[in-house]
């Protein structure tokens, strides 16, 4: 049934193809599938021009696809590469690393390297050296969910 839709279509099946992958990259999260939807729109383009010719093959055409596929990912990468712009609010969305530089109250005592602070509305896990409750510390770093602290 493919075959048969795509003997019908001609040079025609790689625009439908073309096509089908930038509509799905419009639902698919990232941007991968355009640069493949891009390879199959290249391929539709020369098979427009050389369907007659002997050599325009389905290997070839695979092979065409394939590759523009791949040199159109690489330079689409290098491009998002290049066109990243740092964030006015690089901390946003970590929030462990963006309470490096406080002090905090210790709510409970550090004991065998682990105790506890609150911060804002939320108790935090703490590791650093044994201090006792109401000790004053100093976050130095942030490792996944637990804080680093050292006496300030």
């Amino acid at each position: 049934m493919i075959g048969r839709i795509i003997a019908e279509l001609g040079p025609w099946s790689w625009w439908v193809l073309g096509m089908l992958l930038l509509a799905a990259e419009l639902v698919m999260p990232g941007v991968f599938l355009v640069w493949i939807g891009l390879g199959a729109l290249l391929t539709g383009v020369l098979s427009l021009l050389l369907w007659d010719a002997g050599f325009w093959s389905w290997q070839m055409q695979s092979l065409v696809f394939a590759a523009s596929a791949v040199v159109f990912t690489l330079a689409g990468r290098r491009l998002f590469t290049r066109l990243q712009t740092d964030s006015d609010q690089p901390l946003l969305n970590q929030r462990g690393e963006s309470l490096v530089g406080r002090t905090a109250v210790l709510g409970e005592p550090i004991r065998e390297g682990r105790g506890r602070i609150r911060l804002d509305d939320t108790f935090w896990l703490v590791s650093g050296p044994d201090l006792p409750s109401g000790a004053r510390v100093k976050i130095i770093s942030s490792n996944g969910r637990d804080l680093v602290v050292e006496e300030a």
